[in-house]
């Protein structure tokens, strides 16, 4: 593990250039992909990638391809620089990987969203190649239910940039928060399916101390509304303690977490009880669920989820 400053690369064969010389001297990397605008969250895959690899790369990438068309790509929060200084104070990270594009959308609503470097603020880094590329991978089963009822074209993004990503980074070992527990189940199976030589690893979900889950979209809720988002946090461990004291009806458990939400204020996307890795809903409460939240407080959308385990 370095504890030099992170090497900034911006293009592709660059990056891979990098990671070949690296596994040629029989050393090991880890890989953090990120959106940016870091906070312990991020920070702990860090943490989790420097226990199991030598070297470690972090990604920072706006994904346009994760965003739909009622959802405003320009309003995501976004720091680079603020981001390179917390890795260089945080210590351990060899490179952060800012590519300028991965994906070209053509004249697509996409297409034409500009590189934006104002203040440190990159919203996109889309260059253009000559060529509008239009290969997708899609994890048909998985990727349907909870997030993917409501952002149909969140987890096609998602999966095709993460695809890219190992591609040229070529990592060992990639770590994605539980936070987003339905990405990190969809990448792992992507990886099963495609035979990518990359062990993928959840990192546990991290909350602030009022036990809000982290998140890089929490610094757009008003402070009244960060209050009342303490409601999804508070029913699931509510819920994992009712499943713990015998409670095994998920319709109950579930419709005690949506009335919990609705009546702080918030406005349920979804809360579906379902099987660890298959995500398929339960109707009882057995070893291996985990209880997955989406809900609005004001315009942000957050998630949340809980593991339950029972004997």
């Amino acid at each position: 593990m370095s504890n030099q400053e992170p090497q900034i690369i911006t293009n592709k064969q660059e990056m891979r250039n990098w990671s070949r010389n690296i596994r040629s001297q029989g050393k090991t990397i880890g890989f953090v992909p990120t959106m940016g605008y870091l906070h312990q969250g991020h920070l702990s895959l860090i943490k989790q990638a420097q226990k199991h690899t030598q070297h470690i790369v972090v990604s920072i990438y706006v994904n346009p391809g994760q965003f739909s068309q009622t959802e405003d790509l320009s309003t995501y929060p976004s720091d680079i620089l603020g981001d390179i200084e917390k890795l260089k104070s945080f210590g351990g990270v060899d490179v952060v990987f800012s590519p300028r594009n991965l994906y070209d959308y053509g004249e697509s609503e996409k297409g034409v969203v500009k590189n934006s470097e104002k203040d440190g603020k990159i919203v996109s880094f889309l260059e253009g190649e000559g060529v509008k590329h239009e290969t997708w991978i899609r994890v048909e089963t998985l990727e349907k239910g909870m997030c993917g009822m409501s952002r149909p074209v969140f987890f096609r993004g998602v999966a095709t940039i993460v695809a890219k990503l190992f591609n040229i980074v070529e990592p060992d070992v990639a770590i994605f928060g539980k936070k987003d527990y339905q990405q990190w189940r969809v990448i792992q199976r992507m990886v099963r399916d495609l035979d990518f030589g990359v062990k993928v690893i959840g990192s546990e979900l991290m909350r602030d101390e009022d036990g809000l889950a982290m998140s890089s979209r929490n610094v757009h809720l008003s402070p009244q509304e960060r209050e009342q988002a303490l409601s999804i946090s508070r029913s699931l461990f509510e819920a994992k303690l009712a499943a713990k004291n015998g409670k095994s009806i998920c319709s109950e458990l579930r419709r005690s977490v949506i009335e919990s939400i609705e009546a702080a204020g918030g406005k349920i996307d979804y809360v579906e009880i379902v099987d660890q890795e298959s995500l398929e809903s339960v109707e009882q409460i057995k070893s291996g669920v985990v209880i997955c939240v989406a809900a609005w407080f004001g315009k942000v959308r957050l998630i949340d989820n809980i593991e339950i385990d029972v004997s």
